[in-house]
């Protein structure tokens, strides 16, 4: 209620609604995030439509992306997560890109992905494979941390189920 109140309040007050829809495709992204990807869409959906529909009609499009918002589930790990890693990339700027990783060989010039230690997650059954994706200084670093919402528990819990299966596999 006190988000549809502010929003009639700012178009009453003769705010852009392009500038509100901007908000609302910001906060699907830093406020909702992973515990609801689907805001993101609405969101842009919004934005898209202030910029081809006026007023008075957009403003029930922007209710709608109001109400879906505000009653949505909430995360801001998405937003922590590039936060870490942009500092972790900061300092870390001078750690070479594994081998296996590297779309062009420096030495040999050649284009493609070092495919005798890539291993392809594709070619395995669970589209899954255990291999190194950070410089090996930084193994074991994690950025992306799970908030307490029911799509994120998911996420975590197919995640551990996969790095679990590969090492329990490794080691039979």
């Amino acid at each position: 209620d006190a988000a549809l109140y502010w929003l009639a309040r700012m178009l009453q007050g003769g705010e852009d609604p392009q500038l509100i829809a901007r908000r609302l495709f910001i906060a699907a992204s830093e406020d909702i995030g992973q515990a609801n990807p689907n805001a993101l869409l609405l969101a842009g959906e919004c934005l898209r439509a202030t910029q081809s529909i006026g007023m008075p009609e957009v403003q029930i499009i922007l209710a709608q992306g109001v109400i879906y918002l505000a009653t949505s589930a909430k995360s801001n790990s998405g937003y922590l997560a590039i936060k870490r890693a942009m500092e972790l990339a900061e300092k870390t700027a001078h750690l070479n890109v594994p081998l296996h990783l590297r779309s062009l060989d420096a030495q040999t010039g050649t284009t493609s992905v070092n495919q005798a230690q890539y291993k392809y997650p594709h070619d395995y059954s669970t589209h899954f494979v255990n291999q190194a994706y950070l410089p090996p200084e930084l193994t074991g670093t994690v950025l992306y941390q799970a908030a307490s919402n029911a799509r994120e528990l998911e996420i975590q819990r197919t995640q551990q189920q996969r790095w679990n299966h590969e090492q329990n596999k490794g080691n039979s």
